[in-house]
């Protein structure tokens, strides 16, 4: 068995190259501009397209405490998405009160192209890693994103154990 040292050497370890690789692939999108750029969206409206694209016919409140946002703020981020075509809003089948927002067909195809763009650009480096550093690559994001649904808080009660999420 391992001594907590060694786990804890591992975790910091972890965290480094985790820190190293976000750092890398915010240089490549930079770098890569024309590919991979978020136009005509911000990155807190990236955001909030990634959750509506997760959870879809949400409302308002649920986006915010999804963002972690002001009420203000994720309404006025959605009047922008719905301007440029990219959410719709619809009346709740449950309330009258309330809005769900879903992605339009449009902003299901600029999450789709944006997402095939940053595919590409990781494919080329992808590509010259040794085949096993890719398997070992794809085991450790499917641990990554495990962990990190099971620590997400959920609307709906305590984090769900195995719960794997994409944004």
């Amino acid at each position: 068995m391992r001594s907590g040292i060694s786990s804890s050497g591992d975790r910091d370890a972890a965290a480094h190259a985790a820190r190293e690789v976000i750092e890398l692939l915010e240089v490549l999108w930079t770098q890569d501009r024309d590919l991979t750029s978020t136009a005509p969206v911000s990155a807190s409206q990236l955001k909030v397209l990634y959750v509506l694209d997760r959870d879809r016919g949400i409302n308002l409140r649920t986006l915010g405490e999804l963002l972690g946002s002001a009420p203000s703020s994720v309404s006025r981020m959605c009047d922008r998405l719905h301007a440029v075509g990219f959410i719709e809003r619809s009346l709740s089948s449950a309330s009258r009160r309330e809005l769900e927002l879903r992605l339009s067909v449009r902003g299901e195809s600029y999450l789709a192209e944006l997402r095939a763009r940053r595919e590409a650009s990781l494919l080329q480096i992808i590509s010259a890693m040794p085949p096993a550093e890719r398997v070992a690559l794809v085991a450790g994001l499917n641990g990554f994103r495990s962990a990190m649904a099971d620590l997400a808080p959920r609307e709906d009660g305590p984090p769900q154990s195995g719960a794997v999420e994409t944004a």
